[in-house]
This record gives structure tokens, sequence and C-alpha cells, in this order.
């Protein structure tokens, strides 16, 4: 039997990368949720916790950190694994988000051979 489809939560305010994000996913067979802010992303949470969220940092209404946050004081919000989204050397972005409770993070603009490697790293692939 294979393994049950796991779930992302795609958190971005930007249409596009959001799209680019969800064809890569699904060929890598998880089903997918879209949240262009954080506020509309901890009310999916709410509803139903993802296996991984794909967080981007700057948002309108509520950014990455903030959802990141308010996510881990969730109950049932320490489960999903969260890979953040950064634009390159933010050293100090990537420090705080992963004290924050982020498990990893990857490089924008991102690709599926990033996106398989850091997910195989964290054991969803």
């Amino acid at each position: 039997m294979g393994m049950a489809t796991k779930s992302c939560l795609v958190v971005d305010d930007s249409k596009v990368i959001r799209m680019v994000a969800r064809r890569i996913l699904e060929e890598l067979e998880f089903s997918i949720e879209e949240a262009e802010d954080g506020r509309v992303a901890l009310a999916q949470c709410n509803r139903a916790m993802p296996d991984v969220v794909l967080l981007d940092w700057n948002m309108p209404n509520m950014n990455g950190l903030e959802f990141l946050k308010a996510l881990r004081e969730q109950p049932n919000g320490s489960k999903p694994v969260v890979v953040f989204c950064t634009t390159e050397n933010d050293m100090s972005h990537i420090s705080a988000a992963i004290s924050a409770g982020a498990d990893e993070y990857i490089m924008k603009p991102f690709d599926r051979e990033i996106i398989e490697a850091k997910f195989t790293q964290v054991g969803l692939l």
C-alpha cells in the first residue's frame, strides 16, 4: 500500500509563486492548499493541520514569522513541518525563523530540485 497523500499549505502573497509551488508539489504527489497571507493560513490550519507549510516571509496582514509563532501555539501546531522561503543572504531572518519553530528554509527562486532536496531532508519524501 502506498503512503497516504501528504498535504501542503503554500503561504505566499504572490499568486505566481503559489502557482509554481503548486505545480512542483502536485508532481511530488502532495495535495495543496493555498493562502495569501498568514491570517488566512492560520484559519486554514485551524480547520485542518497540513503535513507541511511552505511559508513566505514578507506578506501583508500577518507575515511569515507572526504566522509561525501563532501556529506553534495552536493545539497540534507542532505537527506541520514548516519550510520557510527567503531571498538570498537573509541569515538574520533565517535564524529568527528557525528559533521561532521553522524546520528548514529554502531560497527563492526555488525549483523542483530544491524542494525535492529539502523535503527529502526533513523526511517528507
